[in-house]
Parts: structure tokens; C-alpha cells; sequence
């Protein structure tokens, strides 16, 4: 099956679409991800199935995650002529669930994923709808804390920060300045821009951290629950970090590029950045711990849409293959998810790269929360992010409690319209 194989790495949602209606053909299985770093992933559990499909086509194509989210979009709603297996979390799938879009698993698949040897009921949940299969899970993004022990050993400080008041304490003791006292080592690296879904949902794990959530669920309703004392707790925390304190900027360099060059501190981030802290940094001393509450848990998923019932029977044999324990085994190690299947033996791993303890080594009361299913809610995340963004920036908020509980006020009515828009809002 080697000569059967084909990666394709494009640059922009519409460009992949049109190639992969050009060049696959109707008995291939074309596979859409928004991790490019899996690729050779995907390509290993195409080699797993030679055997039962030995004159199969497999395409993978890697994009990146906002235009496959923008690629995924155009297909559906066009129609797709291949049988492609879509690489989706829940939250995002479901709004082409409710739209009959993405038709649910076969009652083999469904059977592999209801199997609670298999996967846990926070795993079957994100994958089911209305009582049916419609995904397989994969693995998930889950978030820890990465610091630079050398950088806290120089500034006097003794393991990890491990409530929110010492994060804010940790910030300052590490950030670095030049002689003008600009910061050139941010403390704390905090997402400030790019794409608005992202800059929410960071808000929401330091909102995690002092109890509190970005929506409030009330049966199968919602409403904005962050236009309180937790909210502008987090908020509170940012506008200091950035715009008082000034232990990190809009302009300095962010995220995981920045750890590996030494350019901050500590940041909150998924398990991949070991894998990719391996290749590119690995010489950097680090560690990674739990966070204070609990963490955000976005479990990927499976889907398959298109293409003939021959193509789409080999398709969802691809997802269930890609939980094949070799296989996630393998996605750990060398790229660094969090594989989602129960059962598998990931210890080796472990041992030998010690900074996944804190994603899977967790307190008995550590709580997860993770995006609710529903249509609005990257409207909701995007237009909210968009205030954050706002806030962090003004000088006038530091220190004004009253003015910075008015901008979450004013954004949760907007949350609070898109949702009666859609029908769930809660009284």
C-alpha cells in the first residue's frame, strides 16, 4: 500500500478542497486534519490496513486548524465526493450534526466506541448525539503548566507556582527587562492574539482556576456565567499581567515558539509541546505541573462524510484502526497528544519523558471542563475573545474593578443574545 499513500500539505482551506476533488478518486479515502503534525500518524494506520484494502487509495491532507475548520465548512456544505474521514472536536462537529451533515457511525462502530473497555464516558459523550454515534475519539488537548527550571532556580524560586496568587507572583520574580525596564523575557506568557476561539478558551482555564465558567448550563440551556466576582478575578489578572504590571505584551514573542527560545518563562499549554519541544529545543530544561482546579479538555474526534457506501465502510475502518494501541502509543511519543482509548499501556512513555506526569498523573479532585456541544458556540468564543482583547489593552481598567465588571457585564448580555438566538438560553 506504500505507492497508495499520498500527503498533501496546502496553504489555504479552498485550494485543498479544489485539489482533492481533482486527484482523488471515488473509492479513495481522503483524510482532513487540522494537526499537520500527525500526518505521519495517519500514514501509519493507512499501512496498518494494506492488508484488508490492498488497492485503496489513502490521501491524507494536512492543513492547518483554522482553515481546516473553514475547509471542513465549505465541504459539507457542498457535498463531498470521496469518503473523507473529518478530524473534529465535539463542539465543532455537532453544529453539522444538527444540520444533518455528518450522518452518525454504523452499528459496528458504534458498538467500538459504546464498549466502556474501550473509552471512558467522557469520551463516549463528545462522540455521541442524541443517543447515536456519530465519531470515534482520538485523543484530546488537555493543559498543563510548562516552566523553565533554570529560570526559576535564577530568580530564587522553588518548583512550580500552585495557586493563582502565586502565578502573579511567579510572573513578576521572572519576567526580564532591559534597562528602560521594557520586558525582554516575558514571566508568564498569556494568549493575547490570533484566532478569538483560542484567545476564550485560555481566558476560560485561568476562569477554571478560580471556580468559575464561561457558560452556565441549566438542563439543555445556557447562559454567560462569567459577569461575577470569578470572572473579574481572571480578568482582573490579565489587564494587571499586560497592561499594569506589564510582566508580559501584545508584542513579545508567545506560546510555544517562545518557551523553546527561551523567550518566556512559563506558559499553559497541551501535551504536544513535549513532542515538539523534543525536535526543536532539546536541549531546554523544563518540567511541566497540574493546574491549581483542573483543565480544559477538548477531545478529538472521527467523523466520515462522502463517497460511496464501499469507501465509507473503509473509511470508518480507518478511525477505528487509528485506535489501534500501537498506534497511540506511537501518536504519544513521538507527536505528543493525549491518546483518549482506556486500556492502553503508555507507561513506557512516560518513564522515559517525565513531563507527561501532569497530564495524566492527576489529583483525585482535579476537574475537567470542556466546550458544550452546542451550534453558537465559537460565535459566542470569537465575539468574547474580541472584548478581551479590548480590555487587556486598557491602562484605564488597572486598578478599576467597577469599570472591568461593566465590560464582562456588556459581554455576557452579547452572549446571553446569541444564545436566545439559537433558542437555549436559560431563564
Amino acid at each position: 500500500m506504500n505507492k497508495s499513500i499520498r500527503s498533501r500539505a496546502l496553504t489555504s482551506a479552498a485550494g485543498l478542497l479544489l485539489a482533492g476533488t481533482l486527484t482523488a478518486n471515488a473509492e479513495d479515502i481522503v483524510i482532513w486534519g487540522g494537526f499537520p503534525e500527525l500526518t505521519e500518524y495517519y500514514e501509519r494506520v493507512a499501512e496498518s490496513l494494506s492488508g484488508k484494502y490492498p488497492d485503496l487509495n489513502v490521501v491524507v491532507e494536512p492543513i492547518g486548524l483554522r482553515d481546516h475548520e473553514k475547509r471542513v465548512a465549505l465541504g459539507l456544505s457542498s457535498g463531498l465526493d470521496n469518503a473523507t474521514v473529518l478530524e473534529l472536536i465535539g463542539s465543532t462537529a455537532n453544529r453539522y450534526i444538527v444540520n444533518d451533515l455528518i450522518q452518525p457511525a454504523p452499528d459496528n462502530v458504534s458498538a467500538f466506541v459504546k464498549d466502556d473497555s474501550n473509552f471512558e464516558a467522557f469520551f463516549q459523550e463528545t462522540a455521541t448525539v442524541g443517543g447515536l454515534v456519530y465519531g470515534v475519539p482520538v485523543f484530546r488537548g488537555q493543559g498543563a503548566l510548562f516552566y523553565n527550571t533554570d529560570m526559576l532556580a535564577a530568580a530564587g524560586l522553588e518548583g512550580p507556582p500552585t495557586t493563582m496568587d502565586e502565578y502573579d507572583e511567579y510572573a513578576a520574580k521572572l519576567t526580564q527587562r532591559d534597562s528602560d525596564g521594557n520586558p525582554t523575557v516575558s514571566g508568564w506568557s498569556l494568549r493575547l492574539s490570533g484566532g478569538g476561539g483560542g484567545i476564550a478558551e485560555k481566558f476560560w482555564i485561568n476562569l477554571h482556576q478560580y471556580g468559575g465558567t464561561l457558560l452556565e448550563q441549566d438542563g439543555d440551556k445556557y447562559r454567560a456565567g462569567y459577569a461575577n466576582e470569578k470572572g473579574l478575578a481572571a480578568l482582573r489578572q490579565y489587564v494587571n499581567a499586560v497592561s499594569g504590571l506589564k510582566t508580559v505584551t501584545v508584542e513579545m514573542p508567545a506560546d510555544a515558539a517562545a518557551f523553546q527560545r527561551e523567550q518566556t518563562a512559563m506558559f499553559i499549554r497541551e501535551s504536544w509541546v513535549i513532542g515538539d519541544t523534543a525536535k526543536k529545543a532539546p536541549d531546554l530544561n523544563y518540567k511541566t505541573a497540574v493546574l491549581p482546579r483542573g483543565s480544559i479538555a477538548l477531545p478529538v474526534n472521527l467523523y466520515v462524510s462522502g463517497g460511496s457506501e464501499k469507501a465509507q465502510a473503509a473509511a470508518w475502518d480507518f478511525a477505528v484502526a487509528a485506535n489501534q494501541p500501537e498506534h497511540l502509543v506511537w501518536m504519544l511519543d513521538n507527536v505528543g497528544w493525549l491518546p483518549n482509548r482506556s486500556g492502553v499501556d503508555y507507561s513506557g512513555v512516560v518513564a522515559a519523558k517525565p513531563q507527561f506526569g501532569a497530564f495524566v498523573d492527576l489529583p483525585e479532585d482535579y476537574v475537567f471542563f470542556t466546550l458544550p456541544s452546542i451550534e453558537p458556540i465559537n460565535e459566542i468564543l470569537t465575539r468574547f475573545a474580541a472584548q478581551l482583547v479590548d480590555a487587556y489593552a486598557d491602562e484605564s481598567l488597572v486598578g478599576n474593578d467597577a469599570a472591568m465588571l461593566e465590560v464582562l457585564k456588556a459581554s455576557a448580555e452579547e452572549t446571553n443574545t446569541i444564545l436566545k438566538r439559537a433558542g437555549i438560553l436559560a431563564d
